[in-house]
């Protein structure tokens, strides 16, 4: 069982920055990749970034273009990400989320999701 809690979402104005925490806890933990998705109002949920335990890191390069770092703090359990340079369209609810195996971009790979934390940027 892991379990996955977010925080730090919030509303910002377009140029702003934002960083995003995600808690991680329970036993297995450490088998997991750790990733961040995100799902606005009528659309599906779309794949951002994810880490590894190690430090390796996958974005959607596509939607980031070099705004996003994701990183990893091994020993607080804690994944972070730091969006900069934020657009309306970032507005979501963004997820953490834990994978185990398959897919890394597909959200149906991933065993375990936090509660989800909104992000609003204003025009």
């Amino acid at each position: 069982q892991v379990h996955l809690v977010e925080s730090g979402g919030g509303l910002v104005q377009a140029g702003d920055s934002l960083r995003l925490s995600c808690a991680a806890s329970g036993r297995t933990v450490g088998t997991y990749v750790l990733g961040w998705f995100r799902q606005a109002p009528g659309k599906e949920r779309e794949f951002v970034a994810a880490v590894t335990w190690s430090g390796g890191t996958t974005y959607n390069r596509d939607l980031v273009k070099g705004r996003f770092t994701i990183s990893i703090d091994s020993a607080k359990n804690t994944v972070a990400l730091q969006m900069n340079s934020l657009k309306p369209e970032d507005t979501a609810v963004y997820y953490c989320a834990a994978r185990n195996r398959g897919s890394i971009f597909a959200p149906v790979n991933y065993d375990y999701w936090g509660q989800g934390t909104q992000v609003t940027v204003s025009s």
